[in-house]
């Protein structure tokens, strides 16, 4: 198999489903394609139910807007090559093709780390400043974190492409996953990847890993907060308050831990393992997050039972 400098020329990579169970993919693409209906029906629906209710119109409802937006984003991401190999078995893609999925992939991902650190600290506010919460978190300073984590996103991941392009690879390339990831593609060059190694690990601690310390600096203030509180009825109402946000942190961190752990000493692991992993890390947050806060958000329960009445009658 030949050997070139993408500069000259680009190489084909092989997208991989679960191997071995090719014949089975049209049932396999069924709970598959349930998820980004639920996915992308249950965040435009908590997008509506935002923008269209002006009681909603709060700094933690613009922030889970901002959630939903992402793992909207994330969605559509990911749907086209999953559909691709599920569906119609095409697993070739372009590296172009696949380095502007690799980029949005994992913007909106540092994004959502972002906004959920944004929505623990409004729970911070909320709990330890409820008088001042409006006058703290104002329309602009919600402007200027959505544009903040979004900005960072963008900026740190930009120069990720340009590294990989530089890299030397084989002519066809087989990748691990339906969908490309910046770790997948390196493992895959024939040439030094120290650079890129290096920049990714540098990108990861510098938005995720930081995010998940002031995470949990967030919920230790909470904690000490709560437990500073006489009464326990308002203990329990105020750490009710932050369920929804917790569940959402766990289904967001939890899988990307568990892909991480996977690839790091998962070498004789099943390759079906790897994937089923890396499905989880993407269409899990996703589908989950509606569902938790339409469940557990009292607030935007009410309004959407509201809407379905209405449309109803």
């Amino acid at each position: 198999m030949s050997v070139f400098n993408n500069s000259a020329l680009y190489p084909q990579f092989l997208l991989t489903g679960f191997q071995g169970l090719e014949a089975k993919y049209g049932l396999i693409s069924l709970p598959i394609c349930l998820i980004y209906i639920i996915s992308i029906a249950g965040n435009i629906t908590i997008l509506f139910i935002i923008r269209t209710e002006p009681s909603l119109h709060q700094p933690m409802y613009y922030f889970l807007s901002m959630l939903a937006l992402t793992d909207l984003g994330l969605s559509i991401v990911t749907l086209p090559t999953m559909f691709s190999v599920f569906w119609f078995h095409a697993r070739n893609i372009s590296f172009i093709a696949c380095s502007v999925q690799m980029y949005f992939i994992h913007v909106f991902s540092i994004i959502e780390s972002a906004v959920l650190l944004a929505m623990a600290f409004d729970r911070v506010v909320a709990i330890r400043e409820p008088l001042r919460y409006s006058a703290i978190l104002t329309n602009n300073v919600i402007i200027r974190i959505g544009l903040a984590s979004a900005g960072r996103a963008l900026i740190l991941v930009f120069p990720v492409p340009f590294l990989l392009k530089r890299l030397q690879f084989h002519t066809f390339n087989t990748l691990s996953y339906p969908f490309c990831l910046h770790q997948d593609l390196i493992k895959l060059t024939v040439s030094s990847r120290r650079i890129s190694s290096i920049y990714g690990l540098m990108v990861v601690i510098s938005s995720m890993g930081l995010d998940s310390v002031l995470l949990l600096l967030s919920y230790i203030l909470i904690l000490v907060t709560v437990l500073s509180v006489a009464s326990k009825a308002e203990r329990l109402k105020a750490l009710n308050t932050c369920i929804s946000h917790i569940c959402a942190v766990l289904t967001f961190y939890t899988p990307m831990i568990g892909l991480s752990m996977i690839r790091r000493y998962g070498q004789n692991a099943s390759p079906m393992v790897h994937v089923l992993m890396a499905d989880v890390y993407l269409l899990v947050p996703p589908l989950m997050n509606p569902i938790v806060y339409s469940v557990k958000t009292k607030q935007i329960r009410l309004r959407i039972l509201k809407k379905f009445k209405m449309q109803k009658g």
